[in-house]
Parts: C-alpha cells; structure tokens; sequence
C-alpha cells in the first residue's frame, strides 16, 4: 500500500472534474435543457455566419464584427459544453493535463475578446451616429481587420500567463476539481505551491481589460445620446437609437451574466459552490445562445437575408 507522502509527491497526469460535488443528482435533470440551449447556441450562430457569408448586402463592417463576435461564441461553447455533457450523459470525467489547461486559455482568453469586440461595436454605433457622413472612411473593412487583429492579439497575449502560470505549479497527487470546467482557481488550488501570483495576475489582468473595455463602452454611449438628443428632426432620434437596439441588448445580456457570477464569487462563502458551478456553465452558454437571436429579430436587413437563405434552401 502507498504511504501518503508518497502519493502526495506523485505527478499528476490528468484530472478529474467533479460537477456539483454536493449535488451530483442535478446533472440528470440539467442535461436536458443544457443539451438544447447549446444546440441553439451552435444552430442559431451558425445560421448568422452562413446568411452574413452568402448575402452580400451584409457584407458590411457592422456584420463582419457580429460574425466575429459569432465565431468567439462558438469557440467558447465548443470548448466548454460539450465536455461538461459529456460528464452528465457518460460520467467521462477525466481530462489530461494539456486539454485541461488549453480549455482554460481559451475561456481566460475568449471573454475579454467578447468584451473587446463589443466595445469596437460600440465605437462602429458611436461613428455611425454622431459622424455619418465620414463613417464609410473610418469604419473601412481595413479598420475591422485591424480591429479583428487586435481584439484577438490583446487578449491572447496578455491572458497566456494565466494558463502558463498554472501548468508551472507542482501538482503532487490531488487531482480532483470541484468543477465541470478548469478554471484557474479550480485547478491552481490543488498544487502544493504559492498560487499568490497566479491569482493577482488574473484578477489584475482580467479585470484591466474587461474594465476598460466597459469603460470605453459607457462613454461612447454617453456621446451617442448627446449627439441622439441634438437631433431636430422628428422621428430621428429614435431610428438613430434602434439602430443601437440590438448592441445595447447584448452588452446587457453579457454584463448582467458576468455581474451575476462575479458577486456570487465575492459570497462564495454564503452561496453553494454547486450554484457558482451552474452559473459558469450559463456564463458560458446563455449569451451565445441569445446573440444571434436579438439580433436577428432586431435588426431588419438580417432577417430579409435569412428569408432569402431559406429560399435558397442553403
């Protein structure tokens, strides 16, 4: 029989993650709605970028970074959901130690890229409204690659350490997260090492980017209802806000979510780890699922294109 010291100094090969650890019995009954929401998640967002790709009156800087924001979705989802079903359906539950820090690069890196993405889509409504006249110069297919470029660029770059900071702690036996997905604090807390940096480097850097990207946000839209309540003309002060409709909806969808889980972790100690899990999940699953649909209802020159896919019949 091994000793402990000898199991506690044991490298760890792979993890095992342990959904709702007090209540194991909700996986059961979360499958069901889990299973549909990410299949509308992939469907939905997958129709928005088949009908932006095919139509060419969408072929415009706007759609270009709604399809961005598309992809980043499925990405996130593709990354997290179909392991997390994979757990409830077939009790797989173990995840080697490559695939379980690439999985948390991609949620550390991906979420301020969605966040990112909104701010440039905050700039895009900013110059649309308060600028018209020069936003075909400014608001160029360049710029968007460039801004592509960036949001992807920024993001990686300074969220890599998170995942590399983690991978190079000792894990010396403990190899069970409490948690259907390898978040940092999840799996940095089984080392036997210091995780102090790794914590104060995701806190400041996280909180750096997804600050600042709200802050931008916040003020271009503070310009946008100056420039929308200077408006003389009847009836144009609000086409010029529906036409922010549909970002607006999705940034709340988006903050509200990241609000929620975020003052749960400050009570984690009031509130059940197995809520804090669930809400994860969600974070990770109810905004790829609602985007394409508020902005598919909302925005018309969208839905006369995916009347004409299915006339097409793809």
């Amino acid at each position: 029989m091994t000793s402990p010291s000898n199991y506690s100094s044991a490298p760890v090969s792979k993890f095992l993650l342990i959904c709702f650890p007090n209540y194991q019995s909700w996986q059961h009954w979360l499958s069901l709605p889990l299973s549909l929401l990410f299949l509308l998640a992939m469907g939905a967002n997958t129709t928005l970028l088949i009908t932006i790709r095919l139509e060419a009156s969408l072929h415009e800087p706007m759609y270009y970074l709604l399809s961005l924001l598309s992809l980043l979705d499925v990405v996130l989802c593709l990354t997290v959901i179909p392991k997390v079903l994979a757990i409830f359906w077939f009790d797989l539950r173990s995840i080697s130690f490559s695939a379980c820090f690439l999985q948390m690069f991609i949620m550390n890196s991906f979420l301020p890229m969605e966040s990112c993405t909104f701010m440039v889509m905050a700039y895009d409504r900013y110059v649309a409204i308060c600028y018209p006249l020069r936003y075909p110069s400014i608001i160029s297919d360049q710029f968007v690659a460039k801004a592509s470029a960036f949001i992807i660029a920024r993001n990686a770059l300074l969220l890599s350490p998170v995942p590399i900071l983690s991978a190079r702690l000792r894990y010396c036996g403990k190899n069970v997260i409490e948690n259907c997905i390898c978040a940092n604090l999840s799996v940095s807390r089984l080392s036997c090492d210091n995780i102090t940096m790794n914590r104060i480097y995701q806190f400041v850097a996280g909180w750096t980017l997804l600050g600042s990207d709200f802050i931008l946000i916040f003020i271009s839209y503070i310009f946008i209802l100056r420039a929308v309540f200077k408006l003389k003309t009847e009836g144009a002060a609000v086409k010029a806000l529906s036409t922010c409709g549909s970002h607006f909806i999705l940034i709340l969808f988006f903050s509200t979510i990241l609000l929620v889980v975020v003052l749960t972790n400050v009570a984690r100690k009031r509130v059940p780890v197995d809520i804090l899990i669930l809400l994860n999940i969600l974070h990770h699953l109810i905004p790829p699922a609602l985007n394409p649909i508020v902005y598919g209802f909302q925005t018309k020159e969208l839905k006369q294109g995916f009347q004409k896919l299915l006339q097409r019949g793809f």
